[in-house]
């Protein structure tokens, strides 16, 4: 392998496998409906909402968005395209899109059905706001540390 296409690899990568990135494109293309295109475009408004995201691929198979923690993931049946979000719970949710996992009293999520139509822009804003939680949880577990004592 050249340095150029070790450059290329994503950081974390073995030899021969491939990137979460790619993992998640073999997924979408393999979908070959409307789920495969739903998947595509809830990808594309998480990357708009936070273009720092980091793609994951988890638990056999998960399409899995990241920074600071989880954000959400992008689950396929075979009527469903379902966003998890991991910390859904203490979400505001204006505009309702939470329809799934109400019950719970950390997880939420949005079920996706054949020809419903998303709200891009409340989908990106609740994306940000999952960000936001996962960095004030991050920077309030690092201002919570103690210093050990000598």
């Amino acid at each position: 392998m050249t340095k150029a296409t070790t450059a290329m690899k994503k950081s974390g990568s073995k030899e021969g496998e491939d990137t979460p990135s790619q993992l998640i494109d073999a997924r979408i293309n393999e979908l070959s409906d409307w789920r495969g295109e739903m998947l595509a475009r809830v990808r594309t408004l998480i990357k708009q909402a936070d273009p720092e995201v980091v793609e994951e691929w988890k638990w056999r198979g998960v399409p899995v968005w990241e920074h600071a923690g989880i954000i959400c993931t992008g689950e396929t049946y075979k009527n469903v395209v379902k966003m998890t979000f991991a910390k859904g719970a203490s979400l505001e949710d204006p505009a309702g899109l939470f329809n799934s996992s109400l019950e719970g009293n950390t997880r939420r999520a949005i079920d996706i059905h054949e020809g419903d139509k998303v709200d891009e822009e409340a989908l990106k804003a609740l994306i940000r706001a999952a960000v936001a939680l996962n960095m004030s949880v991050r920077a309030t577990a690092r201002s919570q540390k103690k210093p050990k004592s000598a």
